[in-house]
């Protein structure tokens, strides 16, 4: 099974949980935010080398070099230019304070930490407009996205519009490819913790290296994350072990306190504040949820 659906990491863990079936999580952070770093460093993108390790949308370019050197000093470098600085202002904050680049937008790396949005000053300060952290920016325009992509997928569907052939960096293609005629790639897959990603916790999902070739796909070893790394995916972490839990078990507790550990959420709310936010919430989308949501 290879999902691309979001919530990325709720989605595998539970699905690894519930069946035997091998999944793999995919998504574009890694292999897009490599090529945006090897535009600020000014350096050809298969020329940068770089590993990466965490959870999908929190996972950290931990090493990046090029022909052998250490690329972080220079990148700290550019982030003093205003030009680069804020094509990516949240990302490079986060790498300036915590030490490694983030795989993830600025827009969605405000989401995922404690750090940014907590505040209309911090907000103020560090988003910009559209997928820089824009508030709203999503919710405004996914109506005019999806009726877009659907008019789009209607046209190539009816012949008005030729169906597009050329290969792009998203990875089932290539999974499909190496493992039907044993040709073996790289990809980097969300997959179920096996001791992987050693300071996180082994029984949920962590974003890895994989090799793919006639076998199938195997994650590759990574080791320790820095600590502090480390840190920030492991109460995610924890939130999708209790979402898992709520959906496979029926249990409304623990998706409530899936909620209160959620870094923005508590950074921003009172314990009864999650409640009340929580109750509402499932009062209003009521017809969506299970019974069991709803007690």
């Amino acid at each position: 099974v290879m999902n691309y659906t979001n919530p990325m990491s709720l989605t595998c863990l539970t699905g690894i949980r519930a069946s035997t079936l091998p999944i793999v999580g995919l998504c574009h952070s890694i292999q897009h935010t490599s090529q945006e770093l090897a535009g600020y460093l000014g350096v050809p993108h298969r020329e940068l080398k770089y590993r990466a390790a965490g959870i999908n949308h929190l996972a950290w370019l931990v090493e990046l070099t090029h022909n052998g050197e250490d690329m972080y000093p220079l990148l700290r470098e550019k982030a003093n230019d205003p030009a680069i600085y804020e094509q990516d202002p949240i990302r490079f904050e986060t790498m300036l304070h915590l030490g490694a680049f983030p795989t993830e937008s600025s827009g969605h790396s405000s989401e995922y930490t404690p750090y940014f949005r907590k505040r209309p000053d911090l907000v103020e300060k560090y988003t910009r407009p559209e997928y820089l952290g824009e508030t709203g920016f999503y919710a405004n325009n996914w109506p005019t996205w999806r009726k877009e992509s659907d008019e789009w997928i209607q046209k190539m569907l009816s012949g008005e519009e030729e169906i597009e052939m050329k290969r792009g960096p998203e990875y089932a293609s290539y999974i499909i490819e190496a493992i039907e005629q044993d040709k073996p790639a790289v990809i980097y897959g969300n997959v179920y913790n096996t001791g992987l990603i050693t300071n996180l916790p082994y029984d949920g999902v962590v974003e890895v290296a994989c090799l793919v070739n006639g076998d199938g796909i195997q994650p590759t070893f990574y080791g320790d994350l820095p600590t502090q790394l480390a840190a920030l995916d492991q109460q995610h972490m924890a939130v999708h072990d209790l979402v898992a839990t709520a959906v496979l078990e029926g249990d409304r507790e623990a998706a409530f306190y899936a909620l209160m550990l959620d870094p923005l959420t508590a950074a921003v709310c009172s314990p009864a504040e999650i409640r009340q936010m929580f109750d509402e919430m499932a009062s209003v989308q009521a017809e969506y949820l299970p019974d069991w949501m709803q007690k």
